[in-house]
């Protein structure tokens, strides 16, 4: 067992908003130890992206913490001051976010924004800064670093943009690196060197990372754990390998459907999940998919099920697999 490097105990978060509460996050909980590799999935408006940012302690206005506790590498971040957390945020984590033209300033250039970093968090001078930050543009595949230290975000690719982004979240090496959906506006090719640098950086300076998508198919290979999100809740949480081979919530197992696959010898309908996310201003009663299952039995509409643990480190928030093990201990009785 290695050391605890994130743990999130029961994170209740909402947005307070002129139409009323908007429940976020309902009683997530997440542990990580260093080295892991977590991948979150979910469709859009599932709260993967607000996890991340709560860790950070950069829960946007009208943001708040109502409940719960989040524990990164012996902090307590929901306990924290701005100044605090100023200290840790690209020093110890760091984000890739989904669009780096949004993401960089469009009036420095990309030595400037690299540098800024790194003599924010570090000891370093202006010249050994602008040492490091050539350094880091080799270190995730940028040609020529020295003339793109002078160019500008928009002189350009997508690509190399969001290499630049990644050279700033690891300026510090920092302990965690969260990418929220890093590859959305890439092409596939990009998208699979990406990863595939992400992964090689992950191996040579040690750092765990939070893979924040709603494509399963990137972390097929990339991670090894999965926590898969509904309507501000965590519905499964497996390894890889239990969440592709073995998936126990009807939620992942529609989300897996609708993944083509190039193993099928005939040519088969992708099958979609029907109907729309739930309102989190007006969350249901019961389980949050159940208006979208089709194995919906009147239990799921009324109360929201504990979790099944199937094995240690997989378990699943579904009725049914309550109705499973209630059937089991009959039969044993």
């Amino acid at each position: 067992m290695g050391k605890t490097l994130v743990d999130i105990k029961n994170l209740r978060l909402s947005f307070f908003t002129p139409a009323g509460e908007v429940k976020a996050l309902n009683d997530i909980s997440i542990k990580m130890e260093e080295g892991d590799v977590l991948g979150i999935v979910g469709e859009s408006g599932s709260g993967k992206s607000v996890t991340a940012y709560s860790l950070m302690g950069l829960v946007p206005y009208p943001g708040r913490i109502i409940g719960g506790t989040i524990d990164f590498n012996g902090h307590r971040i929901n306990e924290m001051t701005e100044e605090q957390l100023r200290d840790i945020r690209g020093n110890e984590v760091s984000i890739i976010f989904q669009d780096p033209m949004t993401s960089l300033n469009p009036v420095y250039t990309i030595g400037n924004q690299i540098m800024e970093v790194i003599l924010l968090h570090t000891d370093k001078d202006k010249k050994q800064a602008c040492e490091r930050a050539v350094e880091l543009l080799t270190l995730v595949g940028i040609n020529e670093p020295a003339k793109r230290m002078k160019q500008y975000p928009h002189e350009l690719s997508g690509g190399m943009r969001q290499r630049v982004m990644i050279a700033i979240a690891l300026a510090c090496e920092p302990k965690l690196l969260i990418a929220d959906e890093p590859t959305t506006a890439l092409d596939v090719t990009i998208q699979a060197q990406i990863l595939e640098l992400m992964m090689e950086l992950k191996r040579k300076i040690g750092m765990s990372i939070i893979m924040i998508t709603h494509d399963l198919g990137i972390v097929a290979n990339m991670c090894q754990k999965i926590a898969v999100m509904y309507a501000g809740k965590i519905v499964e949480y497996g390894t890889t390998d239990d969440i592709f081979y073995n998936p126990r919530h009807e939620y992942t197992k529609g989300l897996l459907r609708s993944i083509p696959k190039l193993t099928d010898k005939e040519r088969k309908r992708l099958v979609p999940i029907e109907g729309t996310p739930v309102d989190l201003l007006n969350p249901p009663a019961g389980c949050p998919f159940a208006p979208r299952c089709s194995s919906c039995m009147k239990v799921c509409l009324k109360r929201m099920p504990e979790y099944t643990h199937i094995s240690e480190d997989h378990y699943s928030a579904c009725w049914l697999l309550q109705k499973e093990e209630f059937e089991k201990r009959g039969e044993r009785a």
